[in-house]
């Protein structure tokens, strides 16, 4: 059977295997079939980051495209715009037309991210509108100059809502927003770089039209303390997700968990994110967040230091007491900016038997020994190790690729990621036949294309 006779049917299960961009281009070229199914995949998600080349460029050949032809702007299903020129050239060229007739066009659209400080106005607000379908935003707060903050109100269907670095109007207008949109909405996230305006007091403003949230993200608002957050959880009792990441050094993590244990408000909880105060004796706080765990069914555990690297023995009794509770069901073992021993990453390895993905500190020297430990995890599928900040040196900043290759070979078959510090690899198989004609997998490193950003890289947020 040539390749061209196989059924048509399968055509979208095996481009539904390319996530690079460029190969789905290609795609569209072999023939009219292939275009049929190949543009819509090419064009359901668009995504343009900071780091990509010549990204702003992009933006407005983007936007000239979808502007163009409404036909292809109606396949968008999601959008990512986090980068975008603050200085629009001069050319001739009507480009906030442009972008705003863009956005217009995708009708279709069901999530929106435009997170560039600046670069959102009124007007693109009022294009996304046009979008019956739109479901999750996720924006840069910052509207001083930029936008009306009253135009947020009309985007009252929403399931998804994150706000990053908001300003004070926009956070004067949370109560009346979530007042519209409140019943629909699953998941909240607000995002500060230690901002006061984000407080207890705004908190239990909006909580009482919060009662349908699954997933609550709070970061940077040290303003915040155990109260505003029991204002949210104490009428949700459907979280299933929860972030707690720079708070109020006046946290009171014990009485959080006081209150929590008098309700069924964490017996759904399956994701929880923390951050260490290190104002907070640390065998206290390890104590007291046990305890606010003690019910929840954890499938993933994060956490990490909003301070300075560090190490302490008494962790180790802590990673203990975490799997001890909760290691059966745990699929993500998260920690940043803490040293994780390697008896507790054996630990962790031989009593989670779930467990999918492993973000660890080790010293750079641990590198041998930690791979008979990474040989006991049967279902690993991502792994990143971090080096000590005081290890980063101008000659290893990372792994090599050989070094990965070997850490690689000493895990489960079901690993497809490995990264060191700043880099990603995708671990890749190729079948080969040896001299006696039997097959072998051989994997091999490649370059990290998923068009998601590495899950490692989002955890640390303060």
């Amino acid at each position: 059977m040539h390749f061209l006779d196989l059924p048509l049917d399968i055509l979208p299960l095996v481009l539904s295997h390319l996530q690079n961009t460029q190969h789905l281009a290609l795609t569209c070229c072999v023939n009219k079939t292939f275009y049929q199914f190949a543009a819509p995949r090419l064009y359901e998600r668009i995504s343009i980051y900071s780091w990509h080349k010549h990204g702003k460029t992009k933006v407005i050949q983007l936007f000239g495209t979808l502007s163009r032809y409404p036909r292809l702007a109606r396949y968008v299903r999601r959008l990512e715009i986090r980068d975008f020129p603050k200085a629009l050239p001069l050319d001739g060229i009507d480009v906030l037309g442009v972008v705003i007739s863009g956005v217009r066009n995708c009708t279709n659209l069901r999530s929106c991210t435009w997170t560039r400080d600046g670069s959102l106005n009124s007007e693109i607000l009022e294009a996304l509108l046009c979008s019956t379908e739109l479901r999750e935003l996720e924006i840069n707060g910052h509207n001083d100059g930029n936008y009306d903050a009253n135009l947020l109100k009309s985007f009252n269907k929403l399931g998804r809502i994150s706000l990053i670095m908001p300003s004070s109007s926009v956070v004067d207008m949370l109560s009346s927003w979530m007042s519209v949109t409140g019943k629909s909405l699953h998941s909240l996230t607000l995002i500060c770089k230690s901002s006061p305006i984000v407080t207890d007091v705004v908190l239990e403003s909006i909580s009482a039209d919060l009662q349908s949230l699954q997933y609550f993200y709070i970061t940077g608002c040290p303003k915040v303390s155990h109260h505003g957050i029991w204002s949210i959880l104490s009428v949700n009792p459907s979280i299933y997700g929860l972030g707690l990441e720079g708070l109020s050094p006046k946290f009171n993590m014990h009485e959080l968990a006081r209150l929590c244990s008098q309700s069924p408000v964490l017996h759904r909880l399956r994701s929880i994110t923390l951050t260490i105060n290190q104002q907070t004796p640390l065998q206290t706080w390890m104590t007291d967040v046990q305890q606010f765990l003690a019910f929840s069914p954890l499938e993933v555990f994060q956490i990490y230091s909003t301070g300075a690297f560090f190490e302490s023995p008494m962790t180790y009794g802590f990673w203990r007491e975490i799997i001890n509770t909760h290691g059966m069901r745990l699929k993500r073992f998260s920690v940043h900016r803490m040293l994780v021993g390697l008896e507790s990453i054996q630990d962790i390895c031989r009593r989670c038997p779930d467990l999918e993905q492993l973000f660890v500190v080790v010293e750079q020297g641990t590198l041998v020994a930690l791979q008979s430990c990474l040989s006991m995890a049967a279902k690993l599928k991502a792994l990143h190790i971090n080096y000590p900040v005081e290890a980063h040196t101008e000659s290893l900043p990372v792994l090599s690729p050989s070094e990965a290759l070997q850490i690689v070979q000493h895990c489960s078959t079901s690993l497809t990621q490995i990264g060191c510090n700043a880099k990603v690899w995708q671990v890749e198989r190729s079948i080969e036949i040896d001299s006696s004609g039997c097959l072998h997998a051989r994997r091999y490193l490649s370059k990290y294309e998923s068009p998601d950003i590495p899950e490692p890289f989002l955890v640390v947020r303060t």
